[in-house]
């Protein structure tokens, strides 16, 4: 019995010990707090790749030890921090954030979460520090975030949250700090932002917020900061910004705001930042804006501001940057900046100032910058110029300064960039330029200058580009220039060179640009040219060089632009040509080349324009040309001996748009596969033996006679019926003479009738809605007041346009910008283009400006990294233009899309295209034209990942010599706001290098 009750005790003993063991269990895992269950519901909604967060585990009691977890010291700890920035953590935030009701502190920046902000954080109401910056997240931002009454910083930027900020946000009594830069956010900022009385801080650049800025603005007593950078903000600067009495920085760059500056921006007197720059602001800049005594940095350029500087500007004494360039400004530059002594940078540069450069401007010690170009300036450059030994950056060009240059300039300062280019200079280049070896380029184009280039810029070792185009400078190449190792541009066109090309030039092994063209140089290319492997452009034309091309020069592998047109070349082309595959340009014409066109240059598959026109080629014209799919400016292969008959395999090229055959002794008729050639604008044949019907397309039936003439042959079309065309009721050529006559007489008669009518229609489609989109070629300029419409070889009409846009529904939209929207349009022929909208009514002149800026632009370029426009239409308020479409759409989409799967080898092509787009702007284009927007938006990309520069809405074009400066660029350095993203829209150190 006693050993029953002792196993009896046994077992009780035992099961009690199970039980407890069973209550502790349930007591340790019960015993994790309430803050800790909403932490791992947070953790569950997470994707902790790298394990940052695997101390958090549900058999701790509290989680106070936890990676990114503080607690407060109470008996009953309560987490009051959570830090989880930069842990690779991806996933979404839980809604059970909201249980954590006694945070303080929440940063989860710099990670990869997506989703919504939880409309749960409402209930963290003591929440001070609330960070999501740095993450993908999206949706609207909750109007329950307005009850966080504690919340003191708030930072959402490079997100992707979008809508516009909620009315609640105004109850953020205690708010700060707010940040949310790079979003995508919409609407007008919330007239509830008035009960922000703390609030110090508003950054919200890159945005899509719109609408004006309220009036309310004023309320928020304690504003040192408003950045709304590159927005679509409107309207006028409301008055109200004057209560603003502790503002210390206004970054409102790159929106849409209008009207005049208001001079009661004068009475927040302690900014030091005003930064109004690319926008739609008109008027005179308000003497008010002299009281701004604490002012350092004052942009305002790239608007339409005019009148005079005023005076007042001088009482800006802590200013060091003055941008006032791209405006339409007028009268003279005012002797008062020179009271402001600490002033480091003053760009004026495009404006539309007369007279002197104040020699008051020598004062300036600490001056490192000043760009006066592109203005109406006349007089010397002033004499004091060459002692402001702190100066970097020099830019007086296209003005109409006379006299010489201060021959000491450059001795007491380290000179950066020199472009005194398009003006009316007269002496010697100074000895002194490059004494401190910090010169990188000089420009002294389209000036008067004279005599030899001196010692001391041939041994600039630190030189870059070297541009002399347009003076009298005379004396043999300067073959000393090959020795500078960082040299990649020289440009002495249109000067008085003489003597032979020396071998030593095949030391130029960085050169990428040699233009040497109109010149006296003499004797043959030296074969070291085939040691330029950089070389990308070579141009020697309207020279005096003869003898052969040497087969050296296919080892220049880079090339890209080769001009020897206008010489005494002679004998037969290599045919090593054909292996120099970036080939896009090359120009023969008016030599002596004698002997077959090689086949191989149907491998250049990049060309878009051959000439080789006045020379003595013979032989047949090579089928292989029909390869050049590329070839689009224009072919031409006129007077010379050229024999056979035209191959058949040209009517391949069809982005051709100028063919020139004419003057040879070609045979045969014209192929009927020149029908194809859909791009084609021009053409000519006269003066050869051939024969047969024209072509039925439309362009040979209704071309000049005079394409055609000298071939006896030739008929159909303008040149009358063919002889035995039954159908046609002709008689034989010998009897036509005799009505030729009345025909032209009664042709006469009916082109006036039909151009009578013509003008009646065009009258009639100016004052009705009917419309038809117009090419380019048509007109280049449409009046801004009336409807005008012409139309394209397609036929495209705007009611085709309304068709396959379903009248502009959203559904078809690909792509929005501050000028207007891009529609993808799939036409009733299959072809698919893009249609830019611009409405004008609604947006007044500046979109006009970009209307035509665009159609003034594109429409006389060619390339194949510049976007191709076919046609632009002005109906009933809405400009249209018509574009080739590139269906993967903009770079900048790719970059900072959901998905960025862009490898290195597709990002360097197409930094190389686009370049190379610019390239073609800034060097081959006349006039040249500065595009001033470019960003990653503005970078198309077709099916292979090739670059297309596009929106020309803010291009500039620059009507002066081919050799004119791109430097005026230089001035748009761009200003960095503090947190907001800034791209330079001018790239001037591509525009140095490319």
């Amino acid at each position: 019995m006693s050993a029953y009750f002792r196993s009896s005790g046994v077992f009780e003993l035992g099961l009690a010990g199970i039980l407890l063991v069973t209550f502790l269990l349930i007591f340790t895992t019960e015993g994790l707090n309430s803050d800790g269950h909403h932490l791992l519901e947070l953790k569950n909604a997470l994707h902790d790749e790298f394990n940052h967060l695997q101390n958090w585990k549900s058999t701790d009691q509290t989680p106070c030890s936890w990676t990114g977890v503080s607690c407060t010291l109470d008996y009953e700890p309560l987490v009051w921090s959570l830090d989880l920035n930069s842990m690779n953590l991806s996933g979404t935030l839980s809604p059970g954030i909201g249980g954590l009701v006694n945070l303080r502190y929440f940063d989860l920046s710099h990670n990869e979460i997506t989703g919504d902000i939880p409309k749960a954080i409402g209930n963290c109401s003591l929440l001070q520090y609330f960070y999501l910056n740095n993450n993908q997240l999206s949706g609207e931002i909750p109007a329950e975030l307005g009850r966080l009454s504690f919340l003191e910083r708030l930072n959402i930027c490079n997100n992707q949250i979008s809508g516009s900020l909620p009315e609640e946000f105004g109850r953020l009594s205690s708010l700060v700090e707010f940040v949310a830069y790079t979003n995508k956010l919409t609407g007008p900022l919330p007239r509830s932002i008035r009960n922000l009385k703390n609030l110090k801080t508003i950054r919200a650049g890159q945005n899509q917020i719109s609408g004006s800025i309220p009036a309310e603005i004023s309320g928020c007593q304690s504003l040192k900061l408003l950045g709304l950078a590159q927005n679509k903000i409107g309207g006028e600067l409301p008055k109200e910004l004057a209560m603003l009495g502790n503002l210390t920085e206004l970054i409102l760059w790159e929106n849409q705001i209008s009207g005049l500056i208001p001079k009661e921006l004068g009475n927040c007197t302690n900014l030091e930042t005003l930064a109004l720059y690319a926008n739609a602001l008109a008027g005179p800049i308000p003497m008010e804006i002299g009281n701004l005594k604490f002012l350092k940095k004052l942009y305002l350029y790239r608007n339409g501001l005019n009148g005079t500087i005023p005076r007042e500007i001088g009482n800006l004494s802590m200013a060091t940057e003055i941008d006032f360039s791209e405006n339409f400004l007028t009268g003279k530059i005012p002797t008062e900046f020179s009271k402001i002594k600490g002033l480091r940078l003053l760009y004026l540069f495009q404006n539309q100032l007369t007279g002197v450069i104040p020699n008051e401007l020598s004062i300036l010690r600490n001056l490192t910058k000043l760009d006066l170009s592109i203005n109406h300036l006349t007089g010397p450059i002033p004499f004091g110029f060459q002692y402001l030994t702190e100066m970097l950056q020099l830019q007086l060009f296209n003005n109409s300064l006379s006299g010489g240059i201060p021959q000491r300039l450059g001795l007491y300062s380290q000179l950066w960039v020199v472009d005194f280019s398009d003006n009316d200079l007269t002496g010697r280049i100074p000895p002194h330029l490059c004494r401190h070896s910090n010169l990188i380029l000089l420009n002294l184009d389209s000036n008067r200058l004279y005599g030899n280039i001196p010692t001391g810029v041939l041994n600039c070792q630190t030189l870059v580009q070297l541009r002399l185009v347009g003076n009298k400078f005379t004396g043999g190449f300067p073959s000393e220039l090959c020795k500078l190792v960082n040299l990649s541009a020289i440009e002495l066109n249109q000067n008085m060179f003489t003597g032979p090309l020396p071998p030593e030039m095949g030391n130029c092994r960085r050169l990428q640009r040699l233009h040497i063209a109109n010149n006296y140089f003499t004797s043959e290319l030296p074969k070291e040219l085939g040691n330029l492997s950089q070389l990308v452009t070579f141009n020697a034309s309207s020279n005096l060089l003869t003898g052969k091309i040497p087969p050296e020069v296919v080892n220049c592998k880079m090339l890209q632009r080769l001009d020897l047109s206008h010489n005494s070349f002679s004998d037969a082309l290599p045919d090593e040509l054909g292996t120099l595959l970036q080939l896009e340009l090359l120009r023969l014409s008016e030599n002596k080349f004698s002997g077959n066109i090689p086949l191989a240059l149907g491998n250049l598959s990049h060309l878009t324009e051959l000439q080789m026109g006045g020379n003595s080629f013979s032989g047949r014209i090579p089928p292989s040309l029909g390869l050049l799919s590329s070839l689009q400016i224009g072919m031409n292969l006129s007077y010379n001996s050229l024999t056979g008959s035209i191959p058949p395999e040209l009517g391949n090229l069809n982005l051709l748009e100028f063919l020139l055959l004419n003057n040879n002794h070609l045979t045969g008729e014209i192929p009927k596969t020149f029908e194809n050639l859909s791009s084609l604008l021009g053409c000519n044949f006269s003066y050869n033996e051939l024969t047969g019907s024209l072509p039925s397309g439309s362009l040979f039936q209704n071309m000049a006679i005079s394409s055609f003439i000298g071939n006896k042959g030739l008929c159909g079309g303008p040149l009358g019926y063919c002889s035995g065309d039954t159908s046609s009721g002709s008689v034989p050529q010998k009897n036509m003479d005799a009505p030729r006559g009345r025909i032209i007489t009664i042709v006469a008669a009916v082109v006036g009738g039909v151009s009578l009518i013509l003008i009646i229609v065009i009258l009639y489609f100016m004052r009705h809605p009917t419309a038809t989109a117009s090419s380019v070629h048509d007109k280049e300029n449409p009046s801004p007041e009336s409807n005008i419409y012409f139309p394209l070889k397609d036929g495209i009409t705007f009611q085709d346009l309304v068709q396959a846009t379903n009248n502009f529904h959203d559904s078809y939209v690909v792509g929005r910008g501050a000028c207007g929207t891009v529609y993808k349009a799939v036409m009733r022929s299959g072809k698919t283009i893009a249609v830019k909208k611009l409405a004008s009514d609604r947006e007044g002149s500046s979109i006009e400006n970009s209307f035509q800026a665009e159609i003034l632009t594109l429409g006389k370029i060619r390339h194949r990294n510049i976007v191709k426009l076919y046609g632009f239409c002005y109906h009933e308020g809405s400009n249209l233009l018509l574009y080739e479409y590139l269906a993967r759409g903009s770079l900048g989409e790719l970059l900072h899309g959901p998905s960025c799967s862009l490898e290195w080898s597709t990002r360097f092509m197409v930094a190389l295209g686009a370049a190379e787009g610019l390239a073609y702007l800034h060097h081959d284009c006349k006039p040249i034209i500065i595009h001033r927007d470019i960003k990653s938006n503005n970078i198309l990309l077709d099916d292979n990942f090739e670059a297309h520069v596009g929106d020309f809405g803010l291009a500039k074009v620059i009507d002066m010599p081919q050799s004119k400066s791109m430097s005026a660029v230089a001035g748009s350095y761009g200003y960095i706001a503090p947190g907001e993203p800034f791209l330079n829209s001018d790239l001037i150190k591509l525009s140095f290098f490319c």
